[in-house]
């Protein structure tokens, strides 16, 4: 058995490696760099923290959140792995005794934040221990921060290309869930490491199943997606304002959903209490802006929701990627509108970048509205724009409830021409009206019941003639002008249409029918043994007893135990030390410290 092997099975209790983790791990212990792309729940973190401990010295970890520092150094030191963290929580002296261990040669793996490593203190420690031959290696976790293309920038990571000018003989390993080509470039680039050996595994998560719909009382479709299989299990909901969130959180609060908010402008300390519940209680929701989740390791997070769009796919694929990280089936569930796309392109509009950026931001949030229009695999549509081929997923939306489709081309020229004909300076709502002969009090002011296109629209009700128009702007053929309050224009992808020489397929809207999540789920996921009867019992018992041991060593649950592992211990019931240590997710340190209590309480159940 390898050296890595060795470790993965002895250190984390883990008996094989999953998809490249074995070539990535060998690559950087033997001195290479990497940059290395993998889904959320792929294994990321194994990646640089076996090679931490097999390479001397201690190993730097940059990583972005407070959060994600205490998370994983508090799972690391329930392995036995010696590792810990310097960031703005700690106190003076605390900070000073961390770096006289790690100076000492008493740390396996450091947690800083990138403000903190580039500065002329950090960089002179760094020095000392490059010059004792002391530094294992870099991780730079979250690496698609260091992009502008991408989703969550954070401009102290452009700083890091100092690691290669100022060290370029110690290994470094970017790791990141998401990024396009264009995003994995700048990466490589930025970080100077343009000759690094890439890894990029699969993009798909087959226990996720995505469901898109258009807003309709999002709340109300909210609480029914909640309310039908996933009550008492935790999941994030994601909204566009802080305002929204805190209304969000107290509305599902008195419908009794345990839901909690979280977003930049709540007092830290309430804000870190949320998080800390939804980390170490079952059942929270918590509402959030995206301020929420980035390094977030919950491996039970059952359900994503966004009550608005996000910005691009990369966004959208990292925040649905919280949930299912134990290879559960999850559900992603998004609510969105026209409203949406005119408040996103807003944003895009008015932000500081320079022209370039934007125009590619506006590219992103045009992708991601087609995935929203699919009437395709939604599975295929997402994989498609990270460059990878697959077939149609059967545990999608459009997959399980093929939508209805119809040939609209007559009915996309009059909503064209109505846009036209009543100044290109209005919102759907008001197209709207034009369309039906709805004499309104803003129509008849404008005289817009004296237009041509007045009353012709009698085939679509309200509700269908707005579907047409959201799917005009998501087809180019219409635009939105967010700073005309929304106003509908033509764009030259209507020229065709109005002209006869393309048609216009509608998409129609239907309510899917409701469905147990897990019974029609048709994707390969890992067989779970259903725990019923003694088996059930035994499940509840070990958790309790993970419960309280997660209190007593004030650490989240799952840093414990998985749930996959504690159902393993359910299914086998081992009877002895041996048996226990076959059980994947328990290595050494774990057998040592938890291996009577769980025996003991195996030999007393039924």
């Amino acid at each position: 058995m390898s050296r890595a092997r060795e470790t993965l099975f002895h250190v984390f209790g883990y008996t094989q490696f999953r998809g490249p983790q074995e070539d990535i791990v060998e690559h950087v212990a033997a001195g290479g760099d990497a940059l290395v792309l993998m889904p959320t729940g792929g294994g990321k973190s194994l990646c640089y923290q076996i090679p931490a401990l097999l390479r001397p010295g201690v190993a730097i970890v940059v990583s972005p959140l407070i959060a994600l520092m205490q998370d994983q150094v508090s799972a690391l030191k329930e392995v036995g792995a010696a590792a810990d963290f310097l960031n703005s929580s700690l106190s003076f002296d605390r900070a000073m005794e961390i770096e006289r261990a790690m100076l000492a040669g008493a740390l396996d793996m450091l947690y800083v934040a990138p403000e903190r490593l580039v500065t002329p203190r950090f960089l002179d420690l760094l020095d000392h221990l490059h010059e004792a031959g002391q530094l294992a290696l870099f991780a730079i976790d979250e690496a698609h921060c260091v992009s502008q293309w991408g989703h969550d920038f954070r401009p102290e990571y452009l700083q890091l290309s100092i690691l290669q000018e100022r060290y370029p003989q110690i290994p470094r390993i970017a790791l990141t869930a998401t990024a396009d080509a264009q995003t994995r470039r700048e990466i490589a680039e930025r970080l100077c490491l343009t000759t690094a050996r890439e890894f990029v595994s699969s993009f798909d998560r087959p226990n996720i199943r995505y469901t898109i719909v258009p807003k309709d009382n999002p709340r109300a479709q909210l609480l029914a997606f909640i309310r039908d299989g996933h009550l008492g299990e935790a999941g994030i909901v994601y909204c566009s304002s802080r305002k929204k969130v805190d209304e969000t959180a107290a509305w599902l609060a008195e419908k009794d959903i345990t839901a909690l908010p979280y977003h930049a402008g709540m007092a830290s300390d309430e804000r870190a209490s949320n998080q800390d519940r939804f980390l170490r209680e079952d059942g929270i929701v918590m509402v959030a802006t995206v301020a929420f989740g980035m390094g977030i390791d919950k491996p039970d997070v059952r359900f994503v929701a966004h009550l608005d769009l996000p910005r691009s796919i990369e966004g959208y694929y990292q925040e649905t990627g919280r949930a299912g990280r134990d290879g559960l089936p999850s559900e992603a569930w998004m609510a969105y509108s026209v409203a949406d796309l005119v408040l996103q392109r807003r944003f895009i509009d008015q932000g500081e970048a320079d022209a370039e950026v934007k125009r590619v931001a506006t590219a992103k949030l045009d992708a991601l509205l087609g995935l929203c229009e699919t009437t395709g695999c939604r599975r295929q549509r997402l994989l498609g724009y990270f460059d990878e081929d697959s077939a149609p997923c059967g545990n999608c939306d459009t997959c399980l409830h093929p939508p209805q489709v119809r040939d609209a081309t007559e009915s996309a020229k009059k909503a064209l021409s109505c846009v036209f004909r009543t100044g290109s300076r209005f919102g759907a709502g008001h197209v709207v009206d034009v369309l039906i002969g709805k004499t309104t009090d803003k129509v008849k002011e404008w005289q817009h019941d004296q237009v041509s296109t007045f009353g012709i629209g009698t085939e679509l009700d309200d509700k269908g003639w707005r579907t047409l128009i959201r799917q005009l702007v998501a087809h180019g053929a219409l635009a939105v002008d967010h700073e005309r309050y929304g106003a509908l224009t033509l764009t030259e992808a209507a020229r065709p249409l109005l002209r006869g020489e393309t048609s216009f397929t509608l998409r129609i809207d239907t309510a899917p029918a409701k469905k147990s999540r897990k019974a029609d789920t048709t994707r390969k996921l890992r067989e779970w043994p259903e725990a019923s009867g003694a088996e059930a019992r035994l499940l509840e018992r070990l958790r309790s007893w993970r419960a309280a041991t997660a209190r007593e060593r004030n650490v989240p649950a799952y840093v414990i135990f998985h749930d996959a592992t504690l159902r393993d211990i359910a299914h086998q019931r081992p009877d002895s030390v041996e048996g226990l240590g076959t059980i994947s997710g328990v290595g050494d340190r774990k057998l040592e410290a938890y291996g009577k209590d769980i025996l003991a309480l195996l030999a007393d159940t039924d």
